[in-house]
């Protein structure tokens, strides 16, 4: 419903780039097959952090034993970098390969966040619910795109929004990643690049 989704959307964008203006991180998340690519390119495009495979539990409630995973994960990558399989057989080598891939796929993109996000945006809120859980325990705000199947119980920022259709996720995600952009250059005092408006992204229901 386009007059329900509209201002929602608009709400949040304001709300999200607010958080953007004063350097505030926003962590992108949408781990189901169809939202991955179109999440890892929206937050990308606004260089803030994602999580578009697997939610590992405790990724924000236990972030410290997270942090300590990210830097194996740069030692490793760094490791490579100079050299390291010259030193290895070829079964270690295989192995830290191996290790290095599972830490790219659950933590590659947050490969840079220092600290816990300060909101979170959800595509899915039905199939993310356990980062809502641990959003709500340490008081981070959520914004997330609610269909008509899902509960928006602990959401703070509910858009109502079709989440299956690729069309609908891309546009939703590329709505919030634009809103973070303009916020950020304006902030910056650059003139922001032109934006998609709400409306079209409401419009892929």
């Amino acid at each position: 419903n386009l007059e329900h989704t509209v201002p929602a959307l608009n709400d949040a964008n304001n709300f999200l780039g607010k958080i953007a203006a004063k350097n505030g991180r926003v962590l992108f998340v949408g781990t189901k097959r169809s939202a991955r690519e179109a999440i890892a390119e929206a937050a990308l495009s606004c260089g803030m952090p994602f999580v578009n495979k697997r939610w590992l539990g405790g990724m924000m409630t236990n972030f410290r034993t997270v942090k300590q995973s990210v830097r194996r994960m740069k030692d490793i990558q760094k490791s490579f970098e100079e050299g390291v399989e010259e030193r290895l057989s070829k079964k270690e080598s295989l192995m830290l390969r191996r290790e290095l891939e599972k830490l790219e796929g659950s933590l590659g993109g947050i490969a840079n966040l220092e600290r816990l996000p300060d909101a979170i945006f959800v595509i899915d809120v039905g199939h993310e619910k356990i980062a809502i859980a641990e959003a709500r325990k340490l008081g981070i705000p959520v914004v997330g795109i609610v269909d008509s199947n899902n509960d928006p119980d602990g959401v703070d920022y509910v858009i109502p929004g079709n989440d299956d259709s690729l069309r609908a996720i891309q546009l939703f995600a590329g709505s919030v990643a634009d809103s973070i952009i303009e916020a950020k250059t304006a902030a910056a005092g650059v003139a922001p690049r032109e934006e998609a408006p709400a409306e079209e992204a409401a419009s892929a229901e």
